[in-house]
């Protein structure tokens, strides 16, 4: 075990001063030292605590974060869910949060510098693109690391047999139908909105439009219940609670993530499970997903 007291001559040694100094420390800056029997004794683990606390342009615990928790923000996804689930079992030390706030939030928190990855299915004007007309108005020429994380099936989620007999987003303004919607800020909504519009459809026209739930698996929820007859979601969470669903469209969803964050230890651990196959078990596991491109950089181009 090491030394609990150090003499006047080793608090010298340690801070590298000279003896004379060590008097001048406990006068003006307060060094922790007893008095016994004429000697002066040092506390050596309140020494080590002074040093710490006498250290300047150490680093704050927002600055040291990353190196303990990842926060990840915006869009919800179950097999990403499952994922950190998978993450956090295996590096319980260096554990991952998970916000699904919806995809223009996360890049609203990644612009903040309040997450460390951002989640996103922003599908762009050409209905091929996705996020990068996005990233250029949040970020401008800076924007971030761009991960491919799956690509998944967006459509109607509808009761089992489809009792009232929705065919696409037009019939949602049947008088009849009931649908459960996604939050403002969420690529669903947005989604939702895109195809209304190509109809030529008013949102006011739709009974349920405001009726606003924060996860695909909460409208999955409101479908199953009879409280809604239909809702946009992904085929994974039809299949889960037994529904039904009719497809509109695959769509790419990414990971975006700062390039000062991009090479941590932690950041790496997380990229590296979507290469392994305890990942590819995951996903089988779940309808309406493709992990061709999983951990693909899309951008900066390779």
């Amino acid at each position: 075990m090491g030394k609990k007291y150090l003499t006047t001559k080793e608090v010298a040694e340690l801070l590298d001063i000279n003896e004379k100094m060590v008097y001048q420390l406990i006068n003006e800056k307060g060094l922790p030292a007893c008095k016994v029997t004429g000697k002066w004794l040092f506390p050596k683990h309140l020494v080590d605590v002074w040093i710490e606390n006498n250290t300047i342009n150490r680093p704050s615990p927002a600055q040291n974060l990353i190196h303990s928790v990842i926060i990840v923000m915006g869009s919800h996804d179950p097999l990403l869910e499952s994922l950190i689930s998978l993450y956090n079992k295996n590096y319980p030390d260096h554990p991952i949060v998970y916000s699904h706030s919806g995809s223009i939030f996360g890049l609203r928190g990644l612009k903040k510098g309040i997450c460390h990855i951002a989640t996103s299915h922003l599908m762009q004007e050409d209905e091929i693109e996705y996020n990068f007309e996005y990233l250029k108005n949040f970020f401008g020429e800076h924007i971030p690391a761009v991960v491919n994380f799956c690509y998944r099936e967006q459509g109607i989620i509808v009761k089992k047999g489809n009792p009232k007999k929705i065919k696409d987003i037009a019939s949602f303004a049947k008088k009849d139908v009931t649908i459960a919607n996604r939050p403002k800020g969420t690529g669903t909504r947005l989604l939702l909105d895109h195809e209304l519009k190509k109809v030529g459809i008013d949102p006011s026209h739709i009974k349920g439009y405001d009726n606003e739930f924060s996860s695909h698996i909460e409208v999955g929820i409101e479908v199953l219940s009879g409280r809604a007859d239909a809702g946009i979601g992904i085929k994974a969470v039809a299949s889960m609670l037994g529904l039904d669903f009719i497809s509109l469209r695959w769509e790419r969803y990414d990971l975006l993530i700062p390039k000062p964050f991009f090479f941590e230890r932690n950041l790496q651990q997380f990229l590296g499970i979507l290469q392994e196959r305890e990942f590819k078990r995951l996903a089988e596991r779940l309808e309406g997903y493709d992990i061709k491109d999983a951990g693909r950089l899309l951008f900066p181009h390779a």
